[in-house]
């Protein structure tokens, strides 16, 4: 009966999910390769429902907030801390490579590499934006065009003017908040549907992984893949945590407790973007303001991905090692101000830090873009630590922001820490909460 009772709690059921699609990718490759519509299908499905979340999140927090300085100061606060937070972290993937120099003793010829496969990813990374265009495509073409394209930025925006909007239509604008959060409890309660599914998306995105790519890769490249994964758990940890009890007044540990469930769906999805909803109704359970909640996280998913700012920097040291190829303290000064604007454009889903990458490395002349053959097979692997670190690192921020705001009840995040997490998804428990 025990068994039978922890096997109905959705992180179990996930855990289960990864252990068997590592297992079935090991024992049969093409099989589990085969997987990869159940994990992209689940993806699919919780992102259909991310833009109606932060849609009536952020316009029914901001119509009620009535406050138009104290939302102006909220984006600033965010803006801030995610650029000093993310700088940092690009800082720490430096100092890591030129310290333990995973590449080094690797003696690769960059002419001896396949250019057909970096020249590809670079060919993606050059179909980026310039500053302006970049900002232009903030504004969306249509209302509905933002929903359609999944454009959570443009979402975002939307959101802002429908919820200044809102104060100033007085009671009718009152009446149109209370809308957004009946639509909201829905939306929720749809999500609280597909999370069950979460397992076998897990399933199914990891037997891809391992049977795609195998595990041999991870022993070709395992001092990269040591590195990043030791050093993305210390920036957590220490960092992260230090940052979570000195600004936010709780622990790190807790919250990596609290938030296992979405964790572990990331870990099996590699994709921080299958857990934004989730995570979002988890913030608010902890205390956080739904308005605050609303800006921050969507924001962060864009300009605050530490993992993604670690990987960048270590990654290129590493294949600047492994070809011998020596970088100046000015080259490696210039690369640190170029992934500063680069990191900015990648997203949660699955590849984008990769082409991130590739844009990045296209800085450095004397490092040839082929010599991104050699991560080809092990970026899936890295996926999952990049999504799993940016995750936590915008829901500490979330939580840090909400305090400095005064939009955090700190009694409940101490109480809802000291619980633990519900056994039911967390979007199913807030369709019943949404005030």
């Amino acid at each position: 009966m025990g068994f039978v009772r922890h096997f109905r709690v959705l992180y179990v059921q996930v855990l289960l999910g990864v252990l068997l699609g590592v297992l079935v990718g090991v024992l049969w490759p093409q099989f589990g390769a085969s997987l990869k519509p159940l994990g992209d299908a689940f993806v699919k499905l919780i992102k259909m429902a991310v833009a109606p979340v932060i849609f009536c999140t952020v316009a029914g927090g901001i119509a009620r907030m009535g406050d138009v300085k104290a939302f102006g100061r909220l984006g600033a606060r965010t803006l801030i801390y995610f650029e000093v937070v993310s700088t940092f972290a690009l800082v720490i993937g430096l100092a890591v490579g030129r310290l333990v120099q995973p590449g080094r003793g690797f003696n690769v010829d960059p002419v001896a590499l396949d250019p057909k496969i970096g020249a590809e990813y670079l060919a993606k990374a050059q179909h980026g934006q310039s500053l302006v265009d970049y900002l232009l495509n903030l504004i969306p073409d249509t209302f509905v065009g933002a929903f359609a394209q999944g454009q959570l930025l443009q979402v975002l925006v939307i959101a802002v003017l429908t919820g200044f909007a809102c104060t100033k239509l007085g009671e009718f604008g009152e009446r149109a908040a209370g809308v957004l959060d009946d639509i909201a409890k829905l939306v929720f309660g749809i999500i609280g549907v597909i999370v069950r599914l979460a397992p076998i998306g897990a399933f199914g995105a990891m037997a891809f992984t391992v049977g795609r790519y195998g595990l041999g890769a991870l022993v070709n490249l395992g001092a990269l893949i040591a590195t990043f994964y030791l050093t993305s758990i210390l920036f957590v940890l220490i960092v992260l945590g230090a940052i979570a009890r000195y600004f936010g007044g709780f622990s790190i540990l807790k919250f990596l407790l609290y938030i296992r469930e979405e964790l572990l769906i990331v870990l099996g999805t590699s994709s921080s973007e299958s857990v934004l909803p989730l995570i979002m109704a988890k913030l608010q359970r902890l205390g956080a303001g739904k308005g605050t909640v609303g800006l921050v996280i969507p924001t962060g998913y864009s300009f605050n991905l530490d993992g993604t700012n670690i990987y960048m920097t270590l990654a290129t040291l590493f294949l600047a090692q492994a070809t011998n190829i020596h970088l100046t303290l000015m080259q490696e000064l210039s690369l640190l101000g170029v992934a500063m604007l680069t990191s900015k454009g990648a997203s949660g889903v699955t590849g984008a830090g990769f082409i991130t990458l590739a844009a990045t490395l296209a800085v450095i002349p004397d490092l040839p873009i082929a010599a991104l053959a050699l991560l080809v097979g092990v970026d899936r692997f890295m996926s999952e630590c990049r999504a799993l670190t940016n995750l936590v690192g915008n829901g500490v921020g979330t939580l840090v922001i909400a305090r400095w705001e005064g939009d955090l009840d700190r009694q409940q995040l101490s109480r809802e820490l000291d619980r633990g997490p519900s056994p039911e998804p967390a979007a199913l428990v807030a369709a019943t909460q949404v005030d």
